[in-house]
């Protein structure tokens, strides 16, 4: 192959279930596939310009994966909520951005158990599965519940999270895949144990606010990988604006590289050039 090269302001990879995931990088309107060139060197040069995701005004700064101090200060998405749900405070009438809210929090989420470095709970929007899972890393996930809002489903997972862990070891789940599990049998145990709080929950809420999802199947993702890292040293624009090596794999959003991983959806709106080096 000879050598090619893409350039623009960087965004979250897009991700397709399929066996293995199907990923794209994307850098503007351009979509390079990515699993085809898995096995060849690339390189990544970051030109030194970052520009929000969100309104595009250059900064100097990127904060929360791209954006700049203005939106990071006004926009919902970058609320202290987002990561934290059960902090939701939409009833109280000072969300940021009350339409964004009723799209995106007032709306139907989904509770679920996963296996990323080990056994988690997480929660997502019910339009996000599966690519809420693939961008986490996950080699095997099974709802549990089906929620009304955000808020809601933030509670729930804060129950669950005294006795599952709530985030990611990145480093470990890129290490390699964790062991296969009876999620329907975690489930079970993780219900059983919850079962007066959850139901606080519901009655506080209303009947048809937290509904169990009784049959549901196990999702099981692979991902387009040759080797994993013996150990995870990770690549940052900041330190080094230059990333190369070859491409081993690709897991959640970080590209794997026998030079270190580096995570793409952290860096939106930096300006790069990605080289696929023949």
């Amino acid at each position: 192959m000879s050598n090619l090269s893409y350039s623009g302001s960087l965004r979250k990879m897009r991700a397709v279930l399929s066996d293995p995931v199907d990923y794209y990088l994307t850098l503007d309107k351009i979509e390079v596939p990515l699993n085809s060139i898995i096995g060849l060197n690339v390189k990544l040069e970051f030109h030194g310009l970052i520009q929000c995701i969100y309104c595009g005004r250059k900064t100097n700064k990127s904060f929360n994966q791209g954006y700049c101090f203005p939106c990071f200060r006004k926009l919902a998405r970058c609320d202290l909520c987002i990561i934290s749900p059960e902090k939701c405070h939409y009833d109280q009438g000072t969300c940021r951005e009350p339409e964004w809210g009723e799209i995106n929090c007032m709306t139907e989420h989904i509770v679920y158990l996963s296996i990323t470095s080990g056994l988690k709970v997480g929660i997502t929007r019910s339009t996000q599965v599966p690519t809420r899972w693939i961008d986490q890393g996950a080699t095997q996930a099974q709802p549990i519940f089906i929620v009304k809002t955000r808020y809601q489903s933030g509670t729930v997972e804060k129950i669950f999270s005294r006795y599952v862990a709530d985030k990611t070891n990145w480093r470990a789940m890129l290490k390699g895949n964790q062991p296969r599990r009876d999620l329907q049998l975690e489930k079970d145990t993780l219900l059983n144990k919850c079962e007066s709080d959850i139901a606080l929950i519901a009655a506080k809420s209303g009947e048809d606010a937290i509904q169990i999802i009784k049959s549901s199947k196990d999702t099981f993702i692979n991902y387009p990988i040759l080797e994993f890292p013996i150990k995870v040293s990770s690549h940052n624009f900041e330190k080094d604006p230059i990333v190369d090596g070859r491409l081993l794999g690709i897991k959640g959003q970080y590209l794997i590289l026998d030079s270190g991983v580096i995570n793409l959806r952290k860096f939106g709106g930096y300006e790069i050039t990605f080289s696929v080096l023949g």
